[in-house]
């Protein structure tokens, strides 16, 4: 009796590949240049202390200068020029917040009068001063130094008292981040080098 071979086994349907989910606005923008400027050798410390100075010149309380701090804070202490810009973009929001208390907190340290102190309304602020900002910067600047110099220098003042006790707590929140994203990166690469077999060995 002879042997009918077998039919050739049907092969398994594969599942329809999940397409990649879609990059969020603080991976591409944030985590990604972080995770990349760390695995190019960058310590921990560093990027922390960028942290802390860059966000402190991105919340400087004047506005339309804070990418020149920003970029001469870079220079100076040698800090990392990509995410201290990227810092100055996100912080916008938070920005006009700290504008709006260090003038609140300038006064009360110099007793302003109630009368002489800057109106607190965003809408207002943005409608007579900065509208106009892009197309003409330097003319919105002037006109909002000009009506309200004391307040920018109250607000700076402010700031100043401030900055000695913002950098360090911000520099001790990031450090340990920072360094739990290299001893990450660390743990993933050894594990893919251990599973990865040595270049010129055939695996049987």
């Amino acid at each position: 009796m002879e042997n009918t071979p077998c039919p050739p086994a049907t092969p398994k349907p594969r599942a329809p590949l999940l397409p990649p989910r879609a990059r969020t606005l603080w991976q591409r923008r944030v985590r990604d240049p972080i995770v990349m400027q760390l695995t190019q050798g960058i310590t921990p410390e560093k990027i922390a202390l960028t942290f802390a100075i860059g966000s402190a010149c991105a919340l400087f309380p004047v506005f339309g200068v804070t990418s020149l701090l920003c970029f001469l804070a870079a220079f100076i202490w040698r800090l990392n020029q990509p995410i201290i810009q990227i810092l100055n973009q996100l912080l916008l929001p938070v920005h006009i917040v700290t504008f709006l208390f260090c003038v609140r907190f300038g006064e009360i340290l110099f007793r302003a009068p109630t009368t002489e102190r800057l109106q607190l309304d965003p809408r207002k602020i943005h409608e007579l001063y900065f509208e106009d900002f892009w197309s003409h910067p330097i003319h919105s600047l002037t006109f909002f130094l000009r009506d309200n110099a004391d307040s920018v220098i109250y607000s700076i003042v402010a700031w100043s008292i401030l900055l000695p006790l913002y950098v360090p707590i911000v520099y001790y929140t990031t450090r340990p981040l920072m360094r739990g994203i290299v001893r990450v990166k660390a743990e993933v690469a050894a594990k893919q080098a251990a599973v990865t077999p040595p270049a010129g060995r055939r695996t049987l």
